[in-house]
């Protein structure tokens, strides 16, 4: 079957069920999810309270660590094509992430905090685009936005569970931050041992299919137009984002209890995660542009509410804006990606996505703590306004539609 184009949707075939590894794929996102966030919904406040960072400080480490994960992603993205198989590095990937956690509730400086949050990121580099695209490999054409979303969802059920769990801890255990921690390590290890057990690679190799090969960087400018767009897109968002460390920190300056500052990441979670799947659904019917659309106003307006929201719960209102942006237009960008590239190439393609939001994560996560340190929380949200209105604009100005162009320039 053919490939859809960026803005087209697909309506055949709509009663395939999702498959079975796209199900465990998202269970296991769940998991390393619930104790990746229980310990991020801590994390800031950690630094800033118990290790005496600085805003700047935590905005710097942020940047790095989330940059080198994505950067990480390109070589993992091409390794998964050079060598036709993804498991491999998927299952490195979360195993690295898994070892990592004992490392934060035994830190003891800002060097041993940052070393193990880089080496986290580094994990999730490295399981990144050749997960996004086994999930392409095992998903049905026609309801591959449907299981991209269903994905996402999983994930940030993860995402609410994790900080829930890190509320209820921080209760029983009065506080302590390092022995809430701890328990980040159990779903963690579940998450390892669903991948090794739960997803079967599929063969990827058919008669008449061209040989798997490695993307030359001189090969890069044939991707074709279409696929630069989404790239450029992407981008913009990321830049319109940059840490979630700056969602939990907003709170904090708001005046919420540390006991209670997980709830940032559980309202976004539950946001993104009820949008998700049904934002993937919606993606396989109706016009893709529209609902991409939608969820970068939801970016503009949480950008707005959390820059001049003075109240707990007017924060929690932008914080819940933040994850059904999210939710709208995640799943729906690796779904454009995929439409714009050779099926031989997805993992390339999905690393060199990365590769971009990397280097501009890192530069937006530090511009918004400079802006922090110097202006106050409005002025790093505001920037998140700019940025994200350089995005609309590009969807509102052109959004490509002929695939024939990234047909012509594929690698033959």
């Amino acid at each position: 079957m053919a490939e859809s184009s960026p803005g087209a949707s697909n309506s055949s075939d709509v009663r395939i069920p999702i498959p079975r590894g796209i199900w465990a794929l998202g269970l296991v996102s769940l998991c390393m999810d619930m104790s990746s966030e229980l310990i991020h919904s801590l994390l800031p406040v950690f630094m800033v309270s118990g290790l005496g960072a600085s805003l700047l400080a935590v905005g710097l480490i942020e940047g790095i660590a989330e940059s080198l994960g994505l950067l990480t992603k390109v070589f993992s993205g091409v390794l998964s094509d050079f060598w036709a198989k993804r498991k491999v590095l998927v299952v490195v990937g979360y195993g690295v992430a898994a070892a990592t956690k004992p490392m934060f509730p035994l830190a003891s400086s800002m060097t041993a905090v940052f070393m193990a949050r880089c080496l986290d990121r580094v994990g999730k580099g490295i399981r990144g685009a050749p997960r996004d695209a086994l999930i392409a490999d095992l998903a049905p054409e026609s309801i591959r936005a449907t299981c991209y979303g269903l994905r996402h969802s999983l994930d940030t059920v993860g995402a609410f569970l994790g900080p829930l769990l890190a509320i209820i801890f921080m209760a029983l255990l009065a506080n302590d931050i390092r022995l809430v921690l701890w328990v980040a390590v159990i779903p963690a290890v579940i998450a390892v041992l669903v991948l090794i057990v739960g997803v079967q690679e599929p063969e990827r190799s058919r008669p008449g299919e061209p040989p798997r090969t490695v993307l030359r960087l001189l090969d890069l400018p044939r991707f074709g137009w279409a696929y630069w767009w989404v790239v450029c897109v992407g981008g913009a968002l990321t830049l319109a984002r940059f840490s979630e460390a700056f969602l939990v920190l907003r709170a904090d300056y708001a005046g919420l209890a540390v006991t209670y500052v997980p709830m940032v990441m559980i309202v976004m979670s539950v946001t993104y995660a009820a949008s998700a799947y049904p934002a993937g659904l919606l993606a396989d019917w109706m016009d893709r542009r529209l609902l991409l659309i939608v969820g970068v106003l939801a970016l503009i307006l949480a950008d707005l509410v959390l820059a001049f929201g003075g109240g707990i719960v007017v924060v929690m209102i932008g914080v819940a804006l933040w994850g059904l942006h999210m939710g709208l237009t995640q799943g729906l960008l690796s779904t454009l990606l995929v439409g714009t590239v050779p099926s031989a190439l997805r993992g390339t393609a999905f690393g060199v996505f990365n590769f971009v939001s990397g280097i501009l994560l890192f530069f937006s996560s530090l511009l918004a703590g400079f802006l922090w340190d110097q202006f106050g929380p409005s002025a790093t949200f505001l920037a998140g306004t700019g940025f994200a209105t350089l995005a609309l604009l590009g969807l509102l100005f052109h959004w490509p539609t002929d695939r024939q162009e990234v047909l012509a320039s594929s690698l033959e």
